[in-house]
């Protein structure tokens, strides 16, 4: 798994590459948990447009940074999956969760 950032003022981009799986979850969720340190940060923007998997452990990452922001009154949301990885987070209810249901936010990276 390749993380690439960009902050801009509270929000902080992160750019997904590779395969969000059990093998990546663990490292994936202490570099984050690492960068939210810092209680300025009250955006997560997760671009998701390199992931080419996610399985449960991925989720767990993602729903795990969601509660993280929301006990602070922050927000996490979805740029960019693919296909398959948007498959897997709307049958799990993801974007229902962060209300995205209807916003999914596509394109290019700006990280």
């Amino acid at each position: 798994m390749q993380i690439k950032t960009k902050r801009e003022g509270e929000t902080l981009a992160v750019l997904l590459t590779g395969e969000l799986d059990h093998h990546s979850a663990a490292p994936l969720r202490v570099e984050l948990d690492a960068m939210l340190q810092d209680e300025g940060i009250r955006c997560l923007i997760l671009d998701l447009c390199g992931v080419s998997f996610m399985d449960s452990s991925g989720l767990g990452v993602v729903l795990g940074r969601y509660k993280a922001l929301k006990a602070r009154r922050g927000s996490l949301r979805i740029r960019g999956a693919s296909k398959p990885v948007e498959r897997i987070l709307k049958m799990a209810g993801v974007y229902a969760l962060l209300g995205q249901q209807d916003e999914v936010e596509r394109g290019t990276s700006h990280v």
